[in-house]
């Protein structure tokens, strides 16, 4: 079994998540925004002779959910800043008992 002498040892735990999975959940996100945008502008056509003000707000959030779902979308990969710390420190191994001198010293 090699020493480890002063190097560091790190966990797994502070590991980040997997590319493809990054890629997957960004992905999932930006269909869900544009099913929501596309939704709004639907919205906004039916409800334009009924409810005009409502469709105003519909179309308003369906001109403005495309850059905020690139903005999410392109976020980048998540940061982790409440991890624990990922060094471990190597184990303190106990000194041996020093021969005990108080013991004679006392007696004189």
């Amino acid at each position: 079994m090699p020493k480890h002498g002063g190097t560091e040892v790190f966990r797994i735990t502070g590991a980040r998540q997997g590319l493809a999975d990054d890629v997957r959940g960004r992905q999932r996100r930006y269909v869900i925004s544009m099913t929501v945008r596309t939704l709004s502008v639907i919205a906004a056509t039916v409800l334009w002779n009924v409810e005009r003000h409502v469709a105003f707000v519909a179309l308003a959030l369906g001109l403005l959910l495309p850059y905020i779902a690139v903005v999410i979308a392109n976020a980048g990969r998540e940061r982790a800043p409440s991890l624990p710390s990922t060094f471990v420190p190597p184990p303190v191994r106990p000194a041996l008992d020093a021969p005990n001198l108080k013991k004679t010293s006392d007696q004189s």
